[in-house]
């Protein structure tokens, strides 16, 4: 690839300096022909050049989210500010494997009515590697309302900076807490065109007890009942309402409001009775197992609740 077309990528951060050096050497040792600007976003925590070597062609930006605080508002610093034709991003705790910005690029210039392109992922939780393999076939906005697709994340997108600026859009800042955020985002670029993956899997994502979102029930509720209110297509799909009903019923239970996770728990199972995350909420609003419990027992095994 002589003429390959520069990357940005986006790399939000939060008091996490050990796991930010890795994310950037990952981003920055990419064998590939172009460009490779890599721009690390700190939100609310003291700025610092990560302590990673530069070379011709890849170049290091520290930038300040003075957007609304959090993930959406330190993506979106990094997208305007990008200059390369292609912007993607990598959360700072995990890292992107060799091969992946080669690969990805060639899919995009093989299927350029892509709204993005993504890949299989490697979940790595308390010691043990996790494949998520993903799919060769494209995904459209209805494969997306009826399944997240984990594998596809957000640490593995890659697309055009114009459609992100001047396209489908940036990402919703008014989301509570932030929660979801690239799932609405993936909806909202689906609607534009396909998403084309790699199948092979070309990131690793890095699970941890410490999530910032592990415990935070109440905004979960808030942003799911608020994603459902701005995707309305979601009635339509049997399966993908009854999966946010039942993320629903969870975090309810999780919070011991027993009455409304039974009855959330009962609409899911109505829509999709093989839903997991409705079963799930059930023996956690019977108060036989805690919410932590089930989310690590979720988690050993590579899927999130």
């Amino acid at each position: 690839m002589p003429q390959a077309p520069a990357v940005s990528v986006v790399i939000p951060t939060r008091d996490r300096p050990e796991l930010l050096l890795r994310a950037v050497r990952s981003v920055l040792g990419q064998e590939y022909a172009g460009p490779i600007e890599c721009l690390v976003v700190f939100d609310g925590s003291e700025t610092h050049v990560p302590d990673v070597p530069t070379s011709e062609g890849r170049g290091l930006r520290v930038l300040r989210n003075e957007r609304v605080p959090g993930l959406a508002g330190s993506r979106n610093t990094g997208y305007l500010a990008a200059s390369g034709h292609y912007v993607a991003a990598c959360d700072d705790d995990d890292e992107w494997l060799p091969g992946k910005l080669l690969a990805q690029v060639d899919l995009f210039d093989r299927h350029p009515e892509a709204s993005l392109v993504s890949s299989g992922i490697v979940v790595h939780f308390e010691g043990r590697d996790l494949p998520r393999d993903a799919v060769a076939t494209p995904l459209t906005f209805a494969d997306f309302l009826a399944d997240r697709r984990m594998e596809v994340h957000p640490s593995t997108y890659l697309t055009r900076r114009e459609a992100v600026v001047s396209g489908f859009g940036l990402v919703d800042e008014e989301i509570p807490g932030g929660y979801a955020e690239d799932y609405e985002w993936l909806l909202r670029a689906t609607r534009t065109g396909p998403v084309y993956c790699v199948p092979r899997r070309l990131v690793r994502v890095h699970w941890h007890n410490a999530s910032f979102f592990t415990s935070r029930w109440q905004m979960i509720d808030e942003a799911l009942t608020w994603l459902l209110e701005k995707v309305p297509e979601f009635a339509g799909s049997p399966r993908g309402l009854g999966r946010i009903e039942g993320q629903l019923a969870f975090a309810n239970a999780a919070m011991g409001r027993r009455g409304r996770a039974l009855g959330l728990a009962r609409q899911a199972l109505v829509h999709h009775p093989a839903n997991r995350q409705a079963w799930a909420s059930l023996p956690v609003a019977a108060g036989l197992l805690s919410a932590d419990r089930v989310v690590s027992l979720a988690r050993a095994r590579g899927r999130g609740i």
